[in-house]
């Protein structure tokens, strides 16, 4: 028995299928021990069954918890319990049926990228305010491409837009929204770019999940809205884009503003600065009355009249004592003259003194310096005569 036991744990757990292997059933009964939850799995027709664990370990990293009821699909290993003779599937992840596969690659995906940080809120780029030229990828036969244009002609006449069309479902789909991505691109003119489509079931949508489509989208030269459906969970494209909403028209709404409510901005901000201008008016004026006011008070023009009085007077007495001080100085300089008049050596001549001077110039003050025959010069009040000694006393 426990030979036979042994061999079937050996071929059940050496076999590299059943190491990892995905169950779809309905969970028919669950059991919560303290080491982790036991549950059943059956078919629909209750043909057949499965004993599965879910160790306490491994559960809170589940998509689903089980639960009695539900369909799910369940990734797990299969092990043989020799005591029992009983085979048991050890799960490792447990998704709603239907979704489980798509899920599990959605996930894989998604942490795959998010390590790399492709989803960092910092590489999101500012969208431009008021672009001239924006770019469209979308079907071409899409309901998606009329509400864009509609909503984007009533928000923003005028505005360029360059459509590139690319199917946006199927498995097609991954490659014509990157070679539409490369024509936006190699054009150069788009300031921003629209990747959108409608509503649709998940499955329709997955191209949006596709890592070829993320990364082209994280790499794209443009500033990205993505506006893709109605649906609740976000795509891996909404992560990586610039900006994301739900619906076509929220994306072309975002993407340019409205001119309308652009002159209703403006109409107010115009009224906001009149009234600004009137009220800046009123306070100066209501200050300049002030000032009248105050002025009228202080009676300034009594004042100034007074100081300009006092200054006349002051004014008056400064020429007075000007003109004192001058004539006393006339005077004392007429008194000087005089006293200057009656020292000057030509007055002395003039009244019949004589100065005797010697050959060199210099005055003879004594006849003892003189000697017979010694040429003198005698400046007189008027001209000047030149003598010769003929006789000295020195009396």
């Amino acid at each position: 028995m426990a030979g036979l036991t042994d061999y079937i744990r050996f071929l059940l757990e050496q076999d590299e299928e059943l190491r990892r292997v995905w169950v779809t059933g309905e969970v028919s009964s669950t059991n919560k021990h303290r080491s982790g939850l036991f549950f059943t799995l059956q078919d629909r027709e209750a043909t057949a069954a499965i004993k599965c664990v879910a160790w306490n370990g491994q559960l809170p990293k589940l998509a689903q918890v089980p639960m009695s009821g539900e369909q799910l699909i369940v990734l797990g290993s299969l092990k043989v319990y020799r005591e029992r003779g009983e085979y048991q599937l050890t799960v490792w992840q447990a998704f709603p049926a239907g979704a489980g596969l798509q899920a599990l690659r959605y996930q894989q995906i998604r942490q795959r990228l998010e390590a790399e940080g492709l989803f960092d809120p910092q590489r999101k780029r500012s969208l431009p305010t008021h672009p001239q030229t924006i770019g469209v990828i979308t079907s071409g036969t899409a309901a998606a491409w009329g509400d864009i244009q509609k909503t984007l002609k009533q928000r923003y006449p005028g505005l360029q837009v360059l459509f590139s069309p690319a199917i946006v479902q199927g498995d097609q789909a991954p490659q014509s929204i990157i070679n539409a991505i490369k024509r936006v691109e190699k054009d150069g003119r788009a300031e921003v770019l629209i990747i959108s489509r409608g509503g649709g079931a998940v499955e329709e949508l997955a191209c949006f999940n596709d890592e070829r489509v993320v990364r082209a989208v994280a790499n794209c030269s443009i500033p990205v809205i993505t506006g893709i459906g109605h649906q609740r969970d976000e795509s891996l494209v909404d992560l990586v884009a610039d900006a994301a909403v739900h619906t076509p028209t929220a994306a072309a709404e975002l993407v340019v503003p409205s001119l309308a409510e652009l002159y209703a901005e403006h109409q107010q901000r115009a009224i906001a600065l009149q009234e600004c201008v009137r009220y800046s008016f009123e306070r100066a004026e209501n200050k300049l009355q002030q000032m009248q006011n105050r002025l009228r008070r202080l009676r300034l023009d009594r004042q100034v009249q007074q100081d300009f009085q006092a200054l006349s007077w002051k004014r008056q007495q400064l020429i007075r004592a000007t003109t004192v001080r001058l004539k006393q100085s006339v005077q004392h300089v007429e008194m000087l003259r005089q006293k200057l008049a009656t020292l000057d050596p030509k007055a002395v001549l003039h009244r019949g003194y004589a100065v005797v001077r010697l050959e060199n110039g210099a005055i003879a003050r004594s006849a003892i310096e003189l000697t017979v025959g010694q040429e003198l010069s005698v400046q007189l009040g008027q001209g000047e005569v030149k003598v010769k000694v003929v006789d000295v006393n020195d009396f």
